[in-house]
């Protein structure tokens, strides 16, 4: 492998960092230990840039580009930004539009409180009534209402884990 840039980063499929790299791992570096790689990177991911500064933390992440997004819906992410969430409990008006369907029965009604039943319709009567706050009856929950248990989801796609590892030593880039 040729020599690489500090401040490189790269997958690595072992369970150390070789000599030279350290962890993605968000470790606080000595500034003056790493002078050219806080050249680099200096405080974007964090540290006090007076005798410490950070690594970048991809634990759990996944690196995506900085910068504009190139095509519809795309965020702009500026560099060292954090963002998304590994669950997400859907709201209400994040819900696609739906019904709920209401079963019914043209049969003899022949129960007289609705936990329990279906709604019948016996076959010649009239379906409505004047209401009557007192009498108002409700429904099985099952039969319509709410349903669901509020419970967060997943955001992961598939993945595999790697350490992700950034060159402490080696060529220092030139900036054009």
């Amino acid at each position: 492998m040729m020599e690489p840039f500090i401040g490189q980063i790269m997958m690595f499929g072992g369970n150390f960092a070789p000599r030279g790299w350290a962890f993605c791992d968000g470790q606080l570096m000595s500034i003056q230990q790493y002078t050219p790689l806080y050249a680099i990177i200096g405080t974007i991911y964090g540290g006090d840039g007076r005798t410490t500064f950070k690594l970048p933390d991809l634990r759990g992440r996944s690196p995506v580009h900085a910068g504009t997004g190139a095509g519809p819906g795309l965020a702009t992410v500026a560099i060292g930004q954090i963002g998304g969430a590994p669950t997400h409990t859907l709201t209400v008006d994040e819900m696609p539009a739906h019904n709920h369907t209401m079963h019914g029965e043209l049969a003899t009604a022949d129960k007289q409180t609705p936990q329990g039943n279906m709604l019948a319709l016996t076959p010649g009567t009239p379906i409505y009534a004047t209401p009557i706050p007192a009498d108002d009856r409700t429904m099985a929950q099952s039969s319509i209402g709410n349903s669901g248990g509020s419970q967060p989801f997943d955001l992961h796609s598939p993945y595999l884990g790697l350490n992700f590892i950034i060159a402490l030593e080696g060529i220092f880039p030139s900036r054009n």
